[in-house]
């Protein structure tokens, strides 16, 4: 059978039917599984430890902090090891790291373990991702929006879980037991037999330096990443105050407008693959944006619940491919490698994820919540800019 022949078979095969594929769909759902467990569990560790809203501020930045020292390790470690074998060594930590934070006595070992955690959790962020663009780049299909569906699937999920072990009366440290050992026993069921049984010579080399930053043209594509990723961040802390206190919604009301933006990113990401093919991924992230900033002036042109509604979906629905297809692109640069490539991007990502909702409060504080939200689409108009950036390269992979 011919070289052509053996591709256009694999693109005709479902997505699921490839082992490697669903290794890594298993590695996005674990990693937004755990994730959505602990986060779901916050209120209960703010009353054990009595923690003042400041005190619970800086362990969560500690968590951060962990993700954010994690990456360029990461990337310097996926190139080593493989992208592969780091994404499954993480996650064989990741269910005890998360065990770790129930089992904490006190606010300063919880903040040690939210570190770890959140550095387990960020390295197989840059691995996984690392994984997904080569299963993407051999299937010769746009696949990296369905993962990363699935790890805000999986995020659903650890959510839902604790909202049922909370009316069921289970603790976090059976809960947290439970999901580790059931969650990720079934996701390394996946992930573990796939692995190449050892790493490649040139990954294993010693010469390479373990932390490498982003540099040169792969500076743009970050920049698409944090413009996206601060709007991304924004929405989760500010979207119902901006319906609450500019709409005048009621509290419930206001709720729902998180769930709209979260609802039509996941459903898009599905569905994600094939527009990037129907439309290239340059064309892709232009439409995106400008969605995105359509949406968010929706939001800020009106004070109707529903319009506003409507305008935070719309959001949600700009916002959900940039960031696979900014993944997809670091991963194929043509100067850097592809670890330390996606580990750059991460940074300036989570970046934008952390600065989004400060950087919106100091701007509401300063000249009002709807100037920071217009803030925040012509930030999404930078995407549009930059998109030429994201134009997959070509070539092989680049010189190390």
């Amino acid at each position: 059978m011919s070289e052509t022949a053996v591709a256009n078979h694999i693109r005709k095969r479902p997505l699921w039917a490839d082992a490697d594929w669903r290794a890594v769909a298993a590695a996005f759902a674990l990693n937004g599984l755990l994730f959505g467990v602990w986060a779901a569990r916050v209120p209960a560790f703010k009353e054990t430890f009595d923690l003042a809203p400041g005190a619970l501020g800086l362990l969560l930045l500690a968590l951060a902090a962990g993700a954010i020292v994690s990456f360029p390790f990461a990337g310097g470690l996926s190139e080593r090891w493989g992208a592969d074998r780091l994404t499954v060594r993480c996650a064989w930590g990741y269910g005890p790291a998360l065990l770790c934070l129930a089992l904490a006595p006190n606010a300063i070992l919880l903040g040690a373990a939210l570190f770890v955690f959140g550095g387990l959790h960020g390295a197989m962020d840059v691995a996984m991702n690392g994984w997904g663009a080569r299963v993407e780049t051999r299937l010769g299909r746009s696949t990296m929006s369905i993962f990363h569906a699935l790890f805000s699937l999986g995020a659903g999920l650890g959510a839902a879980s604790g909202f049922l072990a909370v009316k069921l009366g289970y603790g976090p440290i059976a809960h947290f037991s439970a999901v580790a050992v059931f969650g990720g026993g079934a996701a390394l069921f996946l992930m573990v037999p796939v692995l190449p049984k050892s790493a490649p010579a040139s990954r294993a080399s010693g010469s390479r330096p373990v932390v490498i930053l982003p540099s040169g043209a792969l500076l743009l594509v970050g920049l698409i990443a944090f413009s996206v990723a601060i709007g991304e961040g924004a929405m989760a802390d500010w979207s119902a105050v901006f319906l609450h206190t500019v709409v005048s919604a009621t509290e419930a009301q206001a709720a729902l407008g998180y769930a709209a933006f979260s609802t039509t990113m996941v459903l898009t990401r599905f569905c994600g693959g094939i527009l990037v093919e129907r439309f290239g991924p340059v064309v892709t992230t232009r439409l995106s944006g400008l969605t995105a900033f359509a949406g968010l002036m929706m939001v800020i042109g009106t004070d109707v619940f529903a319009v506003a509604l409507a305008g935070f979906a719309l959001a949600g629905v700009g916002y959900a491919v940039v960031m696979p297809l900014v993944f997809s692109r670091a991963a194929s640069d043509a100067v850097m490698r592809p670890g330390p490539a996606i580990a750059g991007v991460a940074t300036l990502s989570y970046g934008g994820m952390l600065l989004g909702p400060p950087a919106v409060g100091f701007l509401a504080q300063w000249a009002g919540l709807s100037t920071a939200f217009a803030a925040l689409a012509l930030l999404a108009l930078l995407a549009v800019l930059l998109a030429g950036q994201l134009r997959v390269q070509s070539g092989g992979e680049p010189p190390g």
